[in-house]
């Protein structure tokens, strides 16, 4: 079809395939394309240099709300506790993310297409379309588009373009089994890990994984050691089972949300409404750990408020650097 847009397979796919082989009993071909930005796409926005902090520091994002769940733009460093494993923490870095001034954003739109959803499908587009518009800075904020069933590609590479975006949300169908896990793991270490400054994952799904060889656990673990935030929405279809308690578990491991949306324009609308709120009302925080261990273990994160009637809400936690000889293995504690 002429003005079609190109589908690329993510590359990371196929290697999480091989390094799960052993551990599977079954066997699962795919046609894997060289990773190559879908046609249209900023190409020299990749380009771009990464920006790697010597200094191990320890960043949170966190939305404040008062009893009326209006956001609470008014507080001072001076109003925040950070405790590591129960171990109080020196805030080193403070700032309120909002308006222009806000830090970049990069979000990467991960949508379900599996068969399960393809009644919603429609809703979805719109409703994100919209989102983008209400969220994106021009020439500072970067959206790609991901859409995944049994297999995840790459809709749209990153962009500030809208009408780009919404070319691309438009032409993604639905189709095939559902690979959740694997989608949000490869989302986050191909495309997130390789940008700078917030970075957002939004997951459109019923939650129910049928065939990912990624675990749950594995996929919370790359995105809380890539300080990505998890919004999850959930679409629920009559005919079919769904999982929305994943999609919590994503979003409380992180420090992002989740909303239930039922099969309706007006309450995706409202999810995606919500998203953008915590979004243009953060914290930032950020410290330098006064435990200098290098041993890739998973260190709890407790942010109190010195005000009362107040509510916080941030990730639970981080995993620290792992040593040399540990971080090519994986090795580290498990999830918790």
């Amino acid at each position: 079809m002429a003005g079609a847009l190109e589908l690329s397979i993510l590359p990371g796919f196929s290697r999480l395939i091989d390094m799960k082989a052993a551990r599977y009993a079954f066997f699962l071909t795919l046609s894997c394309a060289l990773f190559q930005a879908a046609p249209g796409q900023d190409s020299d926005k990749q380009e771009e240099p990464v920006i790697r902090a010597q200094v191990e520091v320890v960043n949170i994002l966190a939305t404040v709300r008062d009893r009326s769940g209006r956001y609470v733009a008014s507080l001072q460093k001076e109003d925040f506790q950070i405790l590591e494993d129960g171990v109080p923490q020196e805030i080193q870095y403070f700032s309120y993310e909002a308006g222009e001034d806000a830090q970049a954003l990069t979000v990467v739109l991960l949508i379900d297409t599996s068969g399960s959803v393809k009644d919603k499908l429609e809703f979805e587009q719109k409703a994100a379309s919209e989102f983008f518009q209400r969220t994106l800075r021009q020439n500072k904020d970067l959206a790609a588009i991901v859409q995944f069933d049994s297999e995840i590609n790459l809709v749209q590479d990153f962009t500030f373009d809208l009408p780009r975006l919404e070319k691309s949300l438009n032409s993604i169908r639905s189709g095939g089994a559902t690979i959740l896990y694997d989608a949000i793991y490869i989302a986050t270490d191909e495309l997130l890990s390789k940008q700078y400054g917030r970075r957002v994952l939004v997951v459109l799904s019923d939650g129910k994984d049928t065939m990912s060889v990624t675990t749950r656990e594995e996929a919370i673990r790359k995105a809380q050691e890539e300080d990505v935030l998890i919004f999850g929405v959930g679409i629920r279809s009559a005919s079919q089972e769904s999982d929305f308690g994943a999609l919590r578990q994503f979003a409380r491991s992180t420090g992002g949300g989740f909303y239930r949306s039922k099969v309706d324009l007006a309450k995706i609308r409202a999810a995606f409404a919500h998203i953008n709120g915590e979004i243009k009302n953060q914290y930032s925080l950020a410290y330098v750990s006064r435990n200098r261990r290098r041993d890739g273990r998973f260190r709890t994160l407790e942010v109190k408020l010195k005000k009362r009637g107040l509510r916080i809400n941030h990730r639970k936690g981080y995993y620290a650097p792992r040593p040399p000889a540990q971080a090519e293995s994986g090795s580290g504690d498990s999830f918790r």
